[in-house]
């Protein structure tokens, strides 16, 4: 049993955490951790399997293979070192690793009966709170009805937060900033601005350029109403911007599209940026995510000719009952969860496609759109595509750097998707990898993000949307 300091704090580990983050292991600094039996037992059980939590268990195995190879009973006993290096690559100081090595669930009150596997590791953090009361015992679960139980028997939880973007998601870059009603009295004599190629661009000086992105749609309302985005930040204070794009006129609409406000507006100027290979689109349902990232695929791929193809693919998880296995190729499995691309394509086909008519959704599909599986997507690598990941807030933040890495040379993906919508079991609005890579990529260069506000769907469901 670990020895009793008032530093160090001892962290019981459930299942889950490990299931979730097999490197959370790592994640606890100093402090030491306590490995219940039953958690032993349960990764044995969820071991087997290509889902991604059967290989993070497999994962979480082998870290506690590495960890307990060449050690011996006394040594396990008295706790077993955690490697943990920092940022430079030297090892820091780390806590200790214990295995629970004798039965504790007489520990457990009246009030818990059985020996389930939450009750065994709620008696083992009862047992430890007794064998070392100097330390704070603490029970990590992302299981809310074992925090819940933890708190009546008087074990203190924390959820696993180490992988959480953010504190609060209202805190996520929304990838607009609006101008004061004065920036351009502020600033006239530490502005340029000149035309190039049909372009206008402005060199912008002074303080309020310190917190610009590159790729930061930038608006002012009013008289003076103004859109630019944020091309260029330099080092002396200065940013280069350049005049968006108009696409509400029909003129210059988009395979028939056009934008019906700003932030769709800047949507369009960034997926039809060549020089933006990743772009992420936020916002509820009726917001027109899937409708503008079609129609500028469309336009590039059929009538630029800048990609070869669209890849359109998402997670595979049901809202209601899961309705079984589904027959034919990997292309008619996942035709039933690509409800939103036929949507789509009927209204794309119907005002941009001329004389194509209806039957052209089929020949577009067959010749120029792929629909694919996340499942067969680790090892491949895509050639000037055009990858349209839906419903991306599904997905962990390893899930999500396994599929962008993807990307070869001339390729660009575009994220989309609903923090508010997250039908995977234990990611939350702050933990979702959409989240990650939204906040991770808004200081590249080569991406751009931008949050839809305003439904455009209709009157029906904008009021749904409100009320319900």
């Amino acid at each position: 049993m670990p020895e009793a300091t008032e530093r160090k704090r001892l962290f019981v580990l459930d299942t889950n955490v490990l299931m979730h983050d097999p490197s959370a292991l790592f994640r606890f600094e100093e402090h030491d951790i306590f490995i219940p039996m039953v958690v032993l037992e349960e990764l044995d059980k969820g071991k087997k399997g290509m889902s991604e939590v059967a290989r993070n268990v497999r994962q979480a195995s082998r870290f506690l293979d590495d960890i307990v190879a060449h050690s011996s009973k006394p040594q396990i006993d008295q706790g077993l070192p955690i490697p943990n290096f920092g940022s430079n690559g030297q090892q820091d100081k780390s806590g200790r690793l214990f295995f629970q090595t004798q039965s504790l669930i007489n520990h457990l009150p009246d009030s818990l009966p059985g020996n389930t596997p939450d009750n065994s590791i709620l008696a083992a953090a009862l047992a430890l709170q007794e064998q070392v009361p100097d330390r704070r015992v603490t029970l990590i679960s992302k299981d809310i009805n074992l925090r819940i139980k933890a708190a009546i028997v008087g074990v203190p939880t924390e959820d696993y937060n180490n992988d959480q973007v953010l504190d609060d998601v209202s805190l996520l870059y929304s990838g607009t900033r609006e101008l004061p009603g004065d920036f351009w009295d502020r600033h006239s004599k530490d502005i340029e601005s000149w035309q190039e190629s049909g372009h206008t661009f402005y060199r912008v000086k002074g303080p309020d350029t310190e917190d610009w992105y590159a790729n930061q749609c930038l608006y002012m309302e009013g008289d003076q109403s103004f859109e630019a985005i944020v091309r260029q930040k330099e080092d002396d204070d200065a940013a280069l911007i350049e005049l968006a794009d108009d696409y509400r006129s029909a003129n210059h609409s988009v395979w028939g599209i056009q934008a019906r406000n700003r932030e769709q507006n800047f949507a369009l100027n960034m997926l039809l940026d060549p020089n933006i290979d990743f772009v992420t689109l936020l916002g509820t349902a009726g917001t027109g995510k899937t409708l503008l990232t079609l129609a500028a695929g469309l336009a590039q791929v059929l009538d630029k000719n800048l990609y070869k193809e669209i890849i359109m693919t998402r997670v595979t998880v049901p809202v209601g009952e899961d309705i079984g296995f589904l027959p034919g190729t990997e292309e008619e499995k996942m035709t039933p969860w690509m409800g939103a691309l036929m949507d789509n394509l009927e209204v794309l086909t119907q005002t941009g496609g001329g004389d194509w008519g209806r039957a052209a959704a089929d020949d577009l599909l067959r010749s120029r759109i792929r629909i694919h599986s996340l499942n067969f997507m680790r090892g491949r690598t895509f050639l000037n595509k055009y990858i349209i990941l839906d419903e991306a807030q599904n997905l962990t933040p390893k899930q999500m750097k396994t599929l962008i890495t993807r990307a070869g040379p001339g390729t660009k993906v575009i994220c989309l998707g609903n923090v508010a919508q997250i039908d995977t079991p234990y990611l939350t609005e702050t933990t979702s990898g959409l989240t990650y890579v939204v906040d991770r990529f808004k200081q590249w260069p080569h991406s751009g993000h931008i949050t839809l506000l305003r439904g455009e769907r209709s009157r029906l469901a904008d009021f749904a949307s409100d009320i319900l």
